[in-house]
C-alpha cells in the first residue's frame, strides 16, 4: 500500500465539517507519522501559498521533487492541497497540531521546514510574506532564530551563510569541538536516522543538500583554522 492510499484513507476517515487540521490528532505512531508527516508539509505548503497569493509552476515541481507522485496519485495529493487551503483553520493551528505530534523528534520539524524553504525558492523568489510564514512555523516548532537564520541562508539565493553559522558553532570554539558538532551533524543526516524520525523515503533526498552545506562548511573552518596555523 503506497503512501497516498493511506493518506487518501486518513482523508476519507475525517467526519462531515471536521477540517483537515483534525487529521493530525488521529495520526500520532509509526507508520501512520509518515503519512502525517507528507500531509503536514502539502497541507502548510497550501497555507503558505496563501501568503505570497499564487502557486507557480516551479513550486509544483519543487513539491515533486521532495514526493515523488505517481500519476494514479495526483488526485489524491491535490486533495490534501485543496483541502488546506480551503480549511477554516489558520496555519498556526496546523503548525501547532504538527509540533505537539512530533514534540520529541525535533529533527523531524527541521525537516519539515527544510521541505517548505525547498518549495517557497523554487520560483526564484522568496517573498517577504513568505520569510514572515517560515518564521513563525519555526517559532512554533521551537527552532531557534538562530537554527533559523543559518537554514534561510543556506537556501535563499544571496544570503551566502558563513560557516559557522551551517554548523551553529562559534568561531571562537576549538577545532575538536567544532569536529564533535559536525559529525553528530552528519549522523542525523544518515537515512537510516530520518527514517526512524518517522520521514517518507522520499523526503530524506533533502538531506542531501543539507550534507554538503554541513561538509563544505566543516571544510572551510578547517582550511582556515590551518591557514591561521601556518601564519602564527
Amino acid at each position: 500500500m503506497s503512501i497516498w492510499t493511506r493518506i487518501s484513507e486518513a482523508i476519507q476517515a475525517l467526519a462531515s465539517g471536521e477540517g483537515l487540521s483534525a487529521v493530525f490528532d488521529r495520526l500520532r505512531s509509526p507508520p501512520e507519522r509518515s503519512v502525517a508527516f507528507t500531509i503536514a508539509v502539502i497541507a502548510l505548503s497550501a497555507k503558505m501559498a496563501k501568503a505570497d497569493g499564487l502557486v507557480t509552476r516551479d513550486e509544483v515541481t519543487a513539491f515533486r521533487e521532495v514526493f515523488q507522485i505517481a500519476p494514479e496519485d495526483e488526485r489524491g495529493a491535490a486533495r490534501v492541497f485543496n483541502l488546506a487551503r480551503q480549511d477554516i483553520a489558520g496555519f498556526e493551528e496546523y503548525a501547532t497540531r504538527i509540533a505537539r505530534m512530533f514534540a520529541e523528534q525535533p529533527g523531524t520539524l527541521c525537516d519539515l521546514i527544510e521541505g517548505l524553504f525547498h518549495i517557497a525558492v523554487a520560483d526564484g523568489i522568496y517573498h517577504p510574506n513568505e520569510d514572515a510564514f517560515l518564521a513563525r512555523v519555526a517559532e512554533i516548532f521551537g527552532i531557534r532564530d538562530a537554527d533559523f537564520r543559518a537554514l534561510r541562508a543556506r537556501f535563499v539565493e544571496g544570503a551566502v551563510p558563513d560557516p559557522w553559522s551551517v554548523l551553529g558553532v562559534t568561531a571562537d570554539m576549538s577545532l575538536a569541538e567544532i569536529r564533535k558538532v559536525w559529525r553528530q551533524m552528519v549522523r542525523e543526516c544518515h537515512p537510516d536516522r530520518m527514517q526512524a524520525r518517522g520521514v517518507p523515503e522520499e523526503a530524506v533526498k533533502l538531506a542531501e543538500k543539507r550534507l554538503k552545506d554541513i561538509n563544505r562548511a566543516w571544510e572551510e573552518i578547517s582550511e582556515a583554522n590551518a591557514h591561521a596555523d601556518r601564519h602564527l
